[in-house]
């Protein structure tokens, strides 16, 4: 199962089409499969989401109650994106055999690492959900080198840091590469790490708690 792992540079290439697709997130192209690369392109669409959220929820000219829409929005997509990310987890880890498959998708994923190889601190789907980030970030500051509305400083000054986004993705696609080729070889391995968001469940969230208590009473 280990011939359909990715490599990062198919998972970077992905993130650019889609930030290239006209309508993209709000139309989504049909993913290459329904099954890893689903779940990249979604975990990818929820960050595009939470980019344009991001940005509506500093203005300063609106009312409040759109603020609130934008923050309640932005904690939506971003539990959306976290569950994406950790759907990628589960599927790389069953294709390399380091989770037992029936378990993979609980709470308590069962691990079947071998003897002698290191616990990376980061999972493999984490690092691609930083390059779907580095995607949007890098998408983003060339459209600051190409303004016409601003001066030569500003351009200038946004082309020097469009290559240090570059070189920073590079940098993080080499290392999703390493860490998957040693997994792949036995050296190293990583979880499923569970986020169990609490404020946005309100069995655990201490304010929703209140609130239904008062509502109760």
């Amino acid at each position: 199962m280990t011939d359909s792992l990715p490599n990062a540079a198919d998972v970077t290439a992905l993130h650019d089409r889609l930030l290239a697709t006209a309508g993209w997130p709000t139309v989504e192209p049909a993913a290459p499969d329904d099954g890893l690369w689903q779940w990249v392109q979604t975990n990818h669409a929820f960050n595009c989401r939470l980019w344009a959220e991001e940005d509506l929820a500093r203005r300063t000219q609106v009312s409040d109650a759109e603020i609130a829409a934008n923050k309640r929005a932005i904690d939506r997509y971003n539990q959306a994106r976290n569950d994406a990310t950790e759907r990628v987890d589960e599927i790389l880890l069953v294709a390399l055999g380091l989770v037992d498959a029936q378990s993979a998708c609980t709470d308590a994923p069962v691990s079947t690492v071998g003897p002698g190889a290191r616990l990376n601190s980061e999972t493999a789907g984490s690092m691609i959900d930083r390059l779907s980030i580095m995607a949007l970030k890098v998408h983003a500051m060339r459209a600051q080198t190409l303004r016409t509305d601003v001066d030569a400083d500003h351009v200038a000054a946004s082309q020097v840091k469009l290559g240090r986004l570059q070189q920073q993705r590079t940098d993080l696609a080499a290392c999703l590469d390493a860490l998957l080729a040693d997994a792949r070889a036995g050296h190293a391995y990583f979880k499923v790490y569970r986020q169990f968001k609490m404020y946005n469940d309100p069995r655990f969230n201490p304010a929703l708690v209140a609130e239904r208590a008062g509502k109760a009473g």
